[in-house]
């Protein structure tokens, strides 16, 4: 799907209520509108210190309960990956997936006939020759350009440490522990030391754009298709594909991955909310996305995104 928070689903906002024709119109010099205007205030001030450190404040609700935790998008070349050596190691299944995998790489094969051991080492020794021939200078250029590319894009890195997510259940533990220097990943930022030394906790006031219900999605397929959702199923998307890249979850990778059943629904969403002629072909295309397999493909990747949460009070 490329890069996180492509398409933006604008919501229409209702206008305020007109008062009514017997009731008296407030007066502009009365102080009643001043909390108003400080608040604005106050937030234009909160987003400048996320804006000048590059660093978002983020909420992510899940069934397990609502968290606080920030998100950064740097190049991939100057980020190092979340370590999830230890935390594989405590996964029992993935842990016998890895020994059943070394046992077969551990694998001795044993060949008697040497002449034909030789034949066969002879063998691999031409199609390599045959190989590396085959590779030319564009081929070569073209590879290092892909990778070039691949290490100046933005990728997400979330407050996290050994492959967990560090969730917060209020602003003031969230900047107890910015303050207290323990190891994390977003600790390699150039701007971390700035963010621990400025932040205080009315600053953890994350936008709507960076507030996602993962809790409400299954449910919400679950529905059927006249009552899903396309800004939370979009917004949840986002949030998973950048979940799973930090935190290094392949398999939900690929389940949201291009060509995916749920990225076929990704796409229909948006262009639902895209409007046009465009809007009713994806219609048609979500109907022909089973609700019962979004939503159990949904449950399956919830559940893993909350078997690496690090509740912190």
């Amino acid at each position: 799907m490329g890069n996180p928070k492509h398409t933006e689903v604008s919501v229409a906002r209702q206008s305020p209520q007109r008062p009514d024709a017997d009731e008296p119109e407030l007066d502009d010099t009365t102080g009643a509108a001043e909390p108003d205007e400080t608040e604005r205030a106050s937030a234009s001030t909160d987003r400048s210190l996320w804006d000048e450190l590059r660093i978002d404040p983020v909420e992510i609700a899940l069934p397990a309960g609502t968290g606080f935790t920030l998100r950064a998008y740097r190049p991939a070349s100057s980020l190092t990956p979340t370590d999830v050596t230890e935390r594989d190691q405590d996964d029992p299944f993935l842990a016998r997936r890895q020994a059943i995998e070394e046992e077969e790489d551990d694998e001795t094969v044993v060949i008697l006939d040497e002449e034909l051991a030789q034949e066969f080492a002879d063998e691999d020794d031409e199609s390599t020759r045959r190989r590396d021939s085959a590779a030319t200078e564009t081929d070569d250029e073209s590879d290092e350009a892909v990778t070039d590319e691949a290490d100046d894009e933005e990728v997400p890195v979330f407050l996290s440490h050994r492959g967990k997510l560090l969730l917060f259940k209020t602003p003031e533990s969230l900047v107890s522990f910015i303050r207290s220097g323990a190891p994390n990943d977003l600790s390699q930022l150039d701007s971390w030391n700035e963010l621990s030394e400025r932040v205080e906790p009315a600053d953890i006031a994350p936008l709507d754009e960076d507030t996602y219900e993962l809790d409400l999605v299954v449910e919400n397929l679950r529905g059927g298709h006249d009552t899903w959702d396309s800004t939370l199923l979009i917004e949840a998307g986002e949030a998973a594909r950048d979940l799973s890249y930090a935190l290094r979850l392949p398999a939900v990778l690929d389940m949201l991955s291009a060509g995916s059943s749920l990225d076929d629904l990704d796409e229909a969403l948006r262009g639902t909310a895209n409007g046009g002629i465009g809007a009713f072909m994806a219609r048609r295309r979500l109907k022909k996305i089973g609700a019962q397999t979004a939503s159990l493909g949904w449950r399956t990747i919830v559940g893993k995104i909350s078997a690496v949460v690090d509740w912190r009070d």
